[in-house]
């Protein structure tokens, strides 16, 4: 990104650690630490409540693979007993939302769905202003967001790979269609290494 030369003028980002810590290292290695931020829980990763804890190989170990790439069925929720429960259910980032704003588990269409009002009503606005907007979220809604732009189906958006930390770029028309398929920055053989690992990770280990 940083020799690409992009220059933003707004970025947002979820209220989860990775993804801000993310923004912070493209704002410093791109000096544009002064730009303003909006943080949003819209953004957040998917709430895989019941799998917290675990990494996507032992998640399709003790659950099966569906967990982590169906688009319409939720992984197990939270039970009181659970380890993280209560670092859950008290998380001062979610303090101000209701019950049905912070479900006990999501899918990936959940996830999808909560990502997009913010989409809609802030983003969108701020890139008919004629901004460019820099976004730093999550596997999930970062999904959601090129579901909507491309228009992809349930089964596309399933096997859609997004490599952690790699840029991806949309250009948009003045309807915010994309002039073309998301583009990652990167070489091709980078790009590509960096998608099959992505696959592999949530594959049960043999």
């Amino acid at each position: 990104m940083l020799y690409a030369g992009y220059e933003f003028d707004i970025c947002v980002t979820s209220v989860q650690e990775r993804a801000i810590r993310t923004l912070w290292t493209l704002l410093d290695a791109t000096d544009q630490m002064w730009l303003p931020v909006v943080r949003t829980w819209r953004l957040s990763e998917r709430h895989y409540v019941g799998l917290t804890g675990l990494n996507e190989a032992e998640t399709a170990a003790k659950h099966g693979e569906i967990w982590r790439r169906s688009y319409h069925v939720p992984p197990p929720p939270t039970e009181p007993d659970h380890p993280f429960y209560s670092n859950i259910s008290k998380d001062r980032r979610y303090a101000d939302l209701t019950e049905d704003q912070l479900p006990s588990c999501e899918s990936l269409r959940d996830a999808i769905a909560r990502a997009l009002p913010f989409w809609n009503e802030e983003i969108v606005p701020q890139i008919k202003e004629g901004n460019w907007v820099l976004i730093a979220a999550h596997g999930s809604s970062l999904r959601g967001i090129g579901k909507h732009l491309e228009g992809l189906s349930e089964e596309a958006i399933m096997e859609l790979n997004l490599p952690t930390g790699m840029p991806i770029v949309y250009e948009l028309e003045k309807n915010l269609k994309p002039i073309k398929p998301m583009q990652f920055l990167g070489d091709e053989e980078t790009v590509r290494k960096a998608v099959e690992a992505v696959a592999a990770q949530g594959k049960a280990k043999k």
